[in-house]
């Protein structure tokens, strides 16, 4: 999730560990600590901040960037095939009502737990 919110946050500066912790909903000791085993593993760069040396900026490595790009790829082909005889009004018809389900679901079991 670090990789891919750094995949859309980054901006060719880098993107400070707070803010990846805010767009993912973590405390940022949590995007710290995975971020420094992600660097050790080779898939982002760490590094302090030029304005403010209490700030460290995270950015995908091109290694990252070529693997992102590869499964990026591959999930086109799996969308083709498990989607492709779906139009776009009927993939969204779809989802609604897996959605209406879910919900459905949700409150009958919300019901049965009022009842136990």
């Amino acid at each position: 999730m670090i990789l891919m919110a750094l995949a859309e946050l980054d901006r060719e500066n880098g993107v400070p560990v707070n803010v990846v912790s805010k767009f993912m909903h973590v405390d940022p000791s949590f995007v710290t600590t995975q971020s420094k085993l992600l660097e050790k593993k080779g898939f982002l760069r760490r590094r302090t901040s030029t304005s403010d040396a209490r700030v460290v900026q995270m950015s995908l490595t091109d290694k990252t960037y070529k693997h992102l790009a590869s499964v990026a790829a591959q999930q086109e082909v799996l969308d083709e095939f498990v989607f492709g005889d779906f139009g776009l009004h009927e993939l969204s018809e779809f989802a609604n009502r897996l959605t209406a389900l879910r919900h459905r679901l949700e409150k009958a079991r919300l019901k049965v737990a009022l009842e136990s």
